[in-house]
């Protein structure tokens, strides 16, 4: 008698966006451990097209790509088609120059979409937590996780 092992239903797909390719390998071999689906685009436009073909469970954006806003122009475009798609911004800026980019007044929130920005480097441990939490939000969890 032969057993099938049956793929999950249930795989989550996680759509990262940066354009350096050393970023992009490192969220892959973080995020890919949990048993996530992980897409790849290295620009904003791409990912425009990408997004649009296959909806994600959670997005990662590098804030600058082809422009030095094209992280939150993508974000926000992310938002409009998919509103309740947790994003994360993930950049250097903080580190370079000290300007902290999470939103912290309602008009900062009217035009930064995300629900989470991150430093870079990003620590893969904090990043793979993060994304559990926006995944998991709104859901009811049950009782007892191992009953």
């Amino acid at each position: 008698m032969t057993t099938m092992q049956s793929t999950p239903t249930t795989t989550k797909t996680i759509f990262v966006v940066d354009d350096d390719i050393d970023v992009l390998e490192q969220l892959v071999l973080a995020l890919k451990p949990d048993g996530y689906r992980v897409l790849q685009a290295q620009s904003a436009s791409e990912a425009e097209d990408m997004i649009l073909a296959t909806r994600p469970d959670l997005a990662i954006v590098d804030l600058m790509l082809e422009e030095k806003d094209s992280g939150l122009v993508l974000c926000n475009s992310i938002k409009r088609i998919y509103g309740d798609l947790p994003v994360i911004i993930i950049s250097n800026i903080t580190p370079t120059t000290g300007m902290d980019l999470a939103p912290r007044t309602p008009e900062e929130r009217s035009w930064i979409k995300a629900d989470l920005v991150l430093n870079k480097p990003v620590v893969p441990e904090h990043l793979r937590g993060e994304v559990r939490r926006l995944m998991n939000r709104g859901q009811v969890q049950p009782a007892s996780a191992h009953a």
